[in-house]
This record gives C-alpha cells, sequence and structure tokens, in this order.
C-alpha cells in the first residue's frame, strides 16, 4: 500500500501501474483475431472500430465473440494484479488498461469504445457490479442491436457512476487507507482553527 500523503514517495509506483495497465488495455485483439482469421484490416471493415461489435459485421461469430472476450479479460487482468499491490494501484492499473484500449499507441491513439474492457474492469473490483453490467450489455445487445454499442455506453455509467464506486470503496477497505484518512481530517481541523484565529 502506497502512502497517499508522500507522493514523492509514491509517484514511482503509480506510474508503473499506469503503464503497465496500459500495455495490457493497449493489445489491439480485434484487428489481431480478424488479420489472423484472414478477414485482413477489421479498420477497413464496418465502421473501422476494433472492438466486437465491428467484429461481427464480418459476419463471424466466432472471432467477435474471442474478441468480446479478450477485451474484457484485459480489463480484468489489468485490476486484479493492480489489487494485488492495493486498492489504489488497482484503480491506477484499471484506468490505463481502459485508456489503452481507447488510445493504443501501435494504432496511431485509434482504439475501441472500451465498453469490454470497462466491464472487465468492473468486474474484477466488484464482481456483483459487474454482473449487473454484463447483463445490462446483453440486454441493450438484444434490444437495440445496430446501435447497442452506444446504449452500452450509457448503461455502463450510470452503473459505473452510482454502484460501483460505493462497492469498491467498500471492498477495498485497508488499515492505511483509514489512517490516513484520519490524517486528512487532523489537518484539515487544524486549518480550519487556524483560518478561525486569524479573523
Amino acid at each position: 500500500m502506497i502512502d497517499p500523503i508522500s507522493w514523492g514517495y509514491s509517484w514511482p509506483y503509480i506510474l508503473t501501474a499506469f503503464i503497465g495497465g496500459y500495455s495490457i488495455g493497449s493489445v489491439p485483439f480485434g484487428l489481431l483475431f480478424t488479420k489472423m482469421s484472414g478477414l485482413g484490416d477489421i479498420r477497413e471493415i464496418g465502421s473501422g472500430n476494433i472492438g466486437a461489435t465491428n467484429v461481427l459485421r464480418t459476419g463471424k461469430k466466432g472471432i467477435a465473440a474471442a474478441t468480446l472476450s479478450a477485451d474484457i479479460i484485459k480489463g480484468v487482468f489489468a485490476a486484479l494484479i493492480g489489487t494485488q499491490f492495493g486498492p489504489d494501484i488497482a484503480v491506477v492499473a484499471a484506468l490505463g488498461a481502459f485508456l489503452g484500449h481507447l488510445f493504443p499507441i501501435w494504432l496511431k491513439f485509434q482504439g475501441g469504445k472500451g465498453v469490454a474492457t470497462a466491464i472487465g474492469i468492473i468486474f474484477a473490483l466488484s464482481w456483483q457490479t459487474g454482473l449487473v453490467a454484463i447483463g445490462t450489455w446483453l440486454l441493450a445487445a438484444a434490444l437495440f442491436r445496430y446501435s447497442s454499442l452506444c446504449h452500452c455506453r450509457a448503461h455502463c455509467r450510470l452503473v459505473v457512476g452510482d454502484t460501483a464506486a460505493s462497492r469498491v470503496l467498500r471492498r477495498c477497505r485497508h488499515p492505511d487507507l483509514d489512517t490516513a484518512s484520519r490524517k486528512y481530517q487532523t489537518i484539515a481541523k487544524g486549518r480550519r482553527n487556524e483560518n478561525r484565529f486569524k479573523v
């Protein structure tokens, strides 16, 4: 667990977690799988996106399913590795993986939409919330089909914003976090008292 007070000491770990997560997330499985299957460059098909939805437009459901699974696993893998070093590192690594999928350096920062990777991250940090996100995704895909990805993004934002944050905080309780919180509260109270005396 890194000390949130000592950023001068913590930044190498944070940077390493972010770069590691970004490297995992930036692997363009959709592009790799379609090329390996002889389908050519997925960026020249359909919407030009490297995600599973566009891969499905090739008519190869197996390749699309593999892409979907790999993109989810990217998020899970990055987040789970990060949790071995503390909840804060897990969040940084997960963020790196998500941004890596969206902006892979290998593809001139033109990646996917990040829905599958985001669901993998949510599932790794809180499997209950992950199940809700996957269920929402499948329901939206069944209802909206062609425009499903946009609707999935909207639903996932609701899930992440309202549910995941609170559950992650509860699941990631750590003595060091409580200590840091008390330190911050003490410092803030002291500053308020100082300002009161100045007035």
